[in-house]
């Protein structure tokens, strides 16, 4: 187990490395120079040679590259010269200095993803505390509507194989996964939150918080959760009951169920004990990898909806050409999918003991 850990904590560094890399090089390549970005119709020469030397911009792209994984990484080195920009700044990185030699300082400190072209320096790390929990709600909200309801109209399904039941949940399946997330999105927000408004109470748009009637201060509107959530969880839903039925048929024909009932078991007792378990290997592959993909932003579906969450924010980003934060957020989603992954391994030991770690 902890040679796997290990194994897996290095490779996940490396991916993490590959991604800030190519992230970095994507984006620096782009037209435009983020000096103007950040000044926007304001800046003239002189402003524009010191947000270059505040930033970084006037480096060589190397050192660019350089200083960029150095913020990024938990373990930097920074210079002391309050003049470099490289110099070392509590307040911005905050951490604890291990050692400090000549004019360098090492220092052990949280990941730091600079700050926002266009929200006023904002720092990245901010905008994400405050999108991300969002998304997460979303994800996890979307993810249990799936699974839940998934698992059992799988289960249902596969134990009434070719009839109506069977054949209508395997229409209604195909129809899930085929229709675009975008497109579900828009109609259940004009049909639930406009044409039948009066009805069920629901809103068009609006997110998680939202400013109560004397805008003084945040409330929870969980009414708000519903249609996006139902939205993002149609897809995986769909998913889970194809996976469901065919894992619970296939494992009905194993010959451990065909002596379990000539033990004269109950056929509720063998679903539950024998069959239901040995069935979840790949449908817990599928919850891991839309669950991953939620937490990295239902774009579509979060600006359709209003939710303010990460897939909103990288929206607009891209809009405003406010680069940092499209870089920070794709960091996240990474490390995010990586760490999933981690778990689903750990999930399949418990599932299935055959399985090891290697």
């Amino acid at each position: 187990m902890l040679n796997y850990l290990g194994a897996k904590i290095s490779g996940s560094f490396l991916a993490l490395w590959g991604v800030a890399s190519l992230v970095f090089f994507l984006f620096t390549v782009l037209p435009g120079d983020p000096a103007q970005m950040m000044l926007d119709q304001n800046e003239d020469s002189a402003q524009l040679a010191i947000i270059k030397s505040k930033f970084g911009f006037d480096l060589p792209l190397a050192k660019q590259y350089y200083y960029y994984l150095n913020d990024l990484s938990p373990l930097s080195l920074h210079s002391t010269n309050q003049e470099l920009f490289s110099a070392y700044s509590p307040s911005v990185y905050g951490g604890i200095v291990l050692f400090e030699i000549k004019n360098k300082v090492m220092v052990l400190k949280w990941p730091y993803f600079r700050t926002s072209y266009q929200k006023r320096g904002k720092p990245i790390a901010q905008i994400l505390k405050e999108t991300l929990p969002n998304t997460a709600v979303l994800a996890i909200a979307s993810m249990l509507i799936a699974v839940f309801f998934g698992l059992f109209l799988g289960i249902i399904a596969a134990l009434n194989k070719g009839t109506i039941l069977d054949k209508g949940l395997q229409l209604i399946s195909t129809l899930g996964m085929s229709v675009p997330s975008f497109f579900s999105a828009i109609l259940f927000s004009w049909f639930f939150g406009y044409v039948i408004h009066n009805y069920t109470g629901l809103n068009m748009t609006g997110s998680l918080y939202e400013l109560d009637d004397l805008g003084e201060s945040q409330q929870i509107i969980w009414k708000n959760l519903l249609l996006p959530a139902t939205v993002l969880g149609i897809r995986p839903l769909a998913v889970i009951i194809q996976l469901m039925r065919n894992n619970v048929l296939d494992v009905l024909t194993q010959d451990y169920i065909r002596t379990a009932y000539a033990k004269g078991l109950s056929q509720m007792r063998i679903l539950m004990y024998h069959t239901i378990k040995n069935a979840l290997n790949s449908v817990v592959t599928a919850i891991s990898g839309w669950f991953a993909s939620l937490l990295a932003g239902a774009i579509f579906v979060e600006y359709i909806f209003g939710w303010k969450g990460l897939g909103k924010e990288i929206v607009e980003a891209l809009n405003q050409l406010d680069i940092p934060v499209v870089m920070g957020a794709v960091l996240v989603i990474a490390f995010l999918f990586i760490m999933i992954n981690i778990v689903v391994d750990l999930i399949y030991v418990y599932l299935d003991p055959r399985v090891t770690l290697n």
